[in-house]
């Protein structure tokens, strides 16, 4: 006799189809956890896309640490797209610190993408955050490298739209520089380095931050360059060459100078011989209208060549420049 495979295969299917739907032994669990879900209730969990699993263990261990939550809140919470057991077990951490936080307020932090749980463990258990290395200058130009360490724990109230661990870093960095460039000598910085902290701390700087400022420690402060000889250094160079440009400019234009006098001298030089060129004329001239004799010509000649020896004596191996006349007038006569 066969045995009917079909008909088996089909209502294993239909009962698997149906446990998946109609999940009894989770709906047993709660019912003997003291939490109160319906059945009809997991079944629209499932159509829903919502695990029951999730939602009913979430909702025992919040039940069970005294808290007064529904399926409802739990699923609503889940479809929005939160994490409910982060939620569950920050809610019993605050509860067993003493921390006010409501579920209201734990589900707006997860919503909002901070880690609901781990703010709560903040709060309890101070955490430590390291600032990068923090360059500033004192008033005498020594240049201070500072690394400090900031303690906060977490503040719940202010973890929905407050600022995170960033501008907490920022805004002591700038206190640093600020406590360091009002210090007077580097040495005054070093022999007291908790001036710095307790100035910053007096700025109240977890002012709209999701934090609460508890301490700020300076970890180490070296000494970096002499940040004002250096400057002075720049500024000497680049004064030098300014000078240099403008000394250059006067050379410039004493040069310019040189060379328009050495033009303008050429220029007589040429307006001379210009005019000791019509001299040979002037005599032909005066001798055809007879107003220069020959004994007056002779006694000019002599007169010239007494000046020339004159001149050759006074510069041995010069030439003199009365005798060029002479010649132009030989040629011309």
């Amino acid at each position: 006799m066969d045995f009917p495979l079909i008909p088996v295969v089909l209502g294993a299917v239909l009962l698997l189809v149906f446990l998946y739907f109609f999940p009894i032994s989770l709906w047993i669990t709660a019912i003997f956890s003291g939490v109160r879900v319906g059945l009809f209730q997991l079944v629209l969990m499932r159509v829903r896309k919502v695990p029951p699993s999730l939602i009913v263990n979430s909702l025992i261990t919040s039940t069970k640490a005294g808290m007064n939550l529904t399926a409802n809140d739990l699923e609503t919470h889940y479809l929005a797209g939160g994490n409910v057991p982060t939620v569950i077990k920050a809610l019993i951490s605050a509860d067993k610190a003493g921390i006010p936080l409501s579920f209201n307020q734990a589900t707006a932090i997860d919503l909002a993408g901070r880690d609901v749980f781990e703010a709560v463990t903040t709060s309890v258990n101070p955490k430590v955050i390291n600032t990068p290395n923090v360059a500033a200058v004192a008033q005498d130009g020594i240049q201070l490298i500072a690394k400090a360490r900031i303690t906060v724990r977490a503040n719940i109230a202010q973890l929905v739209g407050g600022a995170g661990e960033e501008t907490i870093l920022a805004r002591v960095g700038e206190g640093i520089v600020t406590s360091i460039g009002s210090s007077i000598s580097h040495k005054e910085v070093l022999e007291n380095p908790d001036k710095i902290s307790k100035l910053v701390l007096q700025k109240g700087l977890d002012a709209g931050t999701a934090f609460e400022i508890l301490s700020i420690d300076i970890a180490d402060i070296d000494i970096g360059e002499n940040i004002g000889a250096k400057l002075q250094i720049d500024q000497a160079n680049a004064d030098l060459k300014v000078a240099e440009a403008k000394a250059e400019e006067r050379r410039a234009m004493a040069v310019a100078v040189e060379q328009e006098n050495r033009a303008k001298t050429q220029e007589a030089k040429a307006r001379v011989v210009e005019a000791e060129a019509e001299i040979p004329k002037a005599i032909s001239e005066a001798f055809r209208s007879g107003n220069l004799g020959v004994m007056d010509y002779y006694k000019m000649r002599n007169v010239q060549a007494d000046t020339d020896m004159r001149d050759s004596i006074a510069n041995p191996g010069g030439q003199s420049s009365s005798t060029k006349p002479g010649r132009d007038e030989q040629r011309l006569t």
